[in-house]
């Protein structure tokens, strides 16, 4: 047993299925294992700042002995991905003393995590870090809370697609999340049968699209297609319709869809789709419960040995302990254009862009 602690526990940044998970293998391990009292940090530093928590037991959410927390998406705590946290540094260190914590373990991506280690700095916290995003560009990481849960549901929906696109002989456009990176796209359009994936690390142009889309045709009698395109994707240099289409005015999922209209000289039945938020919603599935879990173990067992200022990773298949300051150096991880999975989609026939660009 170790010195009796009162530790803090928040979730930062958009939301993502998992986040309930880590918060209770948290409040389980540290109750069980060290008796000590965890308590909840309402939206973020917000609830810092404001000086407002969330009681957290062992069993405080049971209902007749079953237990939300494993199976259930979003947070309890709440979190925002808004506002100048750090213009509020002194009254969010004065939360911090007020209630009294001895640590605190953040739960976010990079740049909330960015936010949480500069404060952790200034007010000389005990803090450890656990990444989650749908985005899966926290460095040095093989897994992150949330991903997973993620590429299984634009799987979902890129299923669903596919029968709706092959019944009308129709080209599906699926814009997915993931800011800057294109794992989720990358991931999800292999699993899910995409002919087209479009990222922001590699360049494409439209007139190669429309060259692989009449390939499918012409060559193997295909008349439907689905292509995934990555929100942060950058408008090809042969974009016939940005100055009626621009991001972020109308996205660029639809102006793709605009262009392809000019593929052929046939008319080509398209459609749109915006997946948006149903991405970070939902029950975490089962590889998301089992690396929340083994975080929210992992980030108690490193409050109870002193560390601070570390984030929990999972390398080689284990919970691993890097310095957060060396994560935050290489965040956001983007996809080598070189990688195995691109290399992979290829194989698979899946146009994927221009390396040669």
């Amino acid at each position: 047993m170790t010195t009796q602690k009162r530790v803090g526990i928040l979730t930062s940044g958009g939301d993502c299925p998992g986040l309930n998970t880590v918060i209770r293998a948290v409040v389980s391990h540290a109750t069980l294992t060290y008796g000590w009292e965890v308590v909840g940090i309402s939206y973020a530093t917000k609830g810092l700042q404001e000086k407002t928590t969330v009681p957290l037991t062992l069993h405080g959410l049971d209902l007749r002995g079953i237990d939300p927390l494993l199976s259930m998406g979003g947070t309890i705590l709440g979190s925002i991905n808004k506002g100048d946290t750090l213009a509020h540094v002194d009254e969010i260190m004065a939360g911090y003393q007020a209630l009294k914590l001895d640590a605190l373990i953040g739960i976010g991506g990079d740049g909330s995590l960015g936010i949480l280690s500069q404060l952790q700095h200034q007010g000389n916290w005990q803090f450890i870090a656990i990444p989650k995003t749908i985005d899966n560009d926290v460095a040095l990481t093989e897994r992150v809370v949330g991903f997973d849960t993620a590429v299984n549901t634009v799987v979902d929906a890129l299923n669903r697609l596919t029968f709706t696109a092959a019944s009308h002989d129709r080209v599906m456009i699926v814009e997915v999340m993931g800011r800057t990176a294109g794992h989720l796209a990358l991931h999800a359009g292999i699993a899910g049968g995409a002919d087209v994936i479009l990222i922001p690390e590699i360049p494409y142009t439209i007139k190669d699209i429309c060259a692989h889309l009449q390939e499918l045709r012409d060559r193997w009698g295909r008349r439907f297609a689905i292509v995934v395109v990555a929100e942060g994707a950058h408008i090809p240099d042969d974009s016939l319709n940005y100055a009626a289409c621009s991001k972020p005015s109308c996205g660029i999922g639809q102006l793709i869809a605009d262009e392809l209209r000019n593929c052929s000289h046939e008319t080509i039945d398209i459609r749109a789709a915006v997946l948006g938020h149903i991405q970070r919603g939902g029950i975490p599935s089962a590889l998301d419960r089992l690396v929340a879990s083994a975080f929210g173990k992992a980030a108690v067992d490193l409050i109870a040995s002193g560390k601070s200022g570390e984030m929990v990773a999972w390398q080689n298949g284990e919970v691993v302990a890097l310095p957060l300051e060396a994560v935050l150096a290489k965040s956001p991880s983007l996809v080598d254009p070189h990688n195995y999975l691109v290399e992979t989609a290829r194989s698979l026939g899946i146009y994927v862009g221009n390396l040669q660009k």
